[in-house]
């Protein structure tokens, strides 16, 4: 292909995507947010924390820039940052509580477009256009795109329930051999959840990558003083990831910002990455006991993490 077509074809086609999803719009997504900050805001998102050097690193910003914007989402209390503990000339970057907030009506906004687009699509059409931007995606990125950020944390959507009842079932079914009777605990867990929820005190978070749901948690109310974690899990093709640590660090924040003073957990001791993502969290044995649950002989363990 000639290269002055192929560079025309090229910058034809990223006009049509700026004005498709509107990024030229005054405010991304109809929000109070640039292309930049809201960039920005979805890589916080996606990690604990941040240098801004890392962030310049990542987004391919301008030292300046990055600098500017970031004094400026400083200012609106949507980061915060402080000086590295390890390297004085380093600011460490996160997001604040209302930037958790601005960040989950972003992703909101972001996939009720994406839905709009695909509305207008035929299965069929849905599935040449993925599978074309797969394409795109994978021959630019000539694998150097770094897979450890390529997911992102939200809170449940209709059907997601379903997704984690189902994926717990036939998990814990092929890798344990976990009979019908687990399935019909995940159930009771999730229908209990979603009947009493107190959103003050209660939460359920989504792992998603590349539009498929990998991974889910729940933290919810055992009394005032005192959270439980449920229902961790993260399908085998997103492991390595560390979307595992990510949905316990998160319960963890959470739960201090709700006022928990502790947050307990029932778990097996078969269930060896849980037990390491929970121990290297902070959290201690407490308790153990045999017991015969879901078609075998195990061994029940009850974790803490004191606040």
């Amino acid at each position: 292909m000639e290269k002055e077509h192929a560079i025309g074809a090229v910058r034809h086609f990223n006009r049509f995507y700026t004005k498709q999803i509107g990024v030229l719009n005054e405010g991304l997504l109809e929000s109070p947010f640039t292309l930049t900050e809201a960039r920005i805001i979805y890589e916080l998102a996606n990690r604990e924390r941040a240098t801004a050097t890392e962030l310049g690193n990542e987004l391919g910003m301008d030292p300046g820039y990055l600098s500017r914007t970031l004094r400026a989402l400083e200012t609106r209390k949507v980061i915060t940052r402080k000086t590295s503990s390890t390297d004085g000339r380093q600011s460490v970057v996160g997001l604040s509580a209302k930037g958790r907030k601005e960040f989950e009506s972003l992703d909101r906004l972001s996939r009720n477009q994406i839905e709009e687009i695909l509305n207008e699509l035929s299965p069929v059409e849905q599935k040449r256009l993925l599978s074309a931007m797969t394409l795109i995606e994978n021959t630019l990125a000539r694998n150097k795109v770094d897979e450890t950020y390529s997911y992102v944390l939200r809170q449940p959507e209709p059907g997601d329930m379903g997704w984690v009842v189902q994926s717990n079932g036939t998990l814990y079914a092929q890798e344990y051999g976990w009979d019908e009777n687990y399935e019909a605990l995940v159930a009771q867990i999730v229908a209990d959840f979603v009947k009493n929820i107190d959103p003050k005190k209660e939460r359920c978070w989504i792992a998603e990558k590349d539009g498929e749901n990998v991974g889910s948690v729940f933290l919810v109310k055992e009394s005032d003083e005192v959270a439980r974690l449920r229902l961790l899990i993260v399908d085998p093709k997103a492991r390595g990831l560390g979307i595992g640590k990510r949905l316990v660090d998160e319960c963890t924040r959470f739960a201090r910002r709700a006022g928990y003073k502790k947050i307990t957990l029932w778990t097996n001791s078969v269930l060896l990455a849980a037990r390491s993502i929970y121990q290297k969290a902070g959290y201690e044995l407490a308790k153990s006991e045999t017991h015969h649950s879901f078609g075998h002989d195990l061994v029940g363990e009850t974790w803490e993490l004191t606040l």
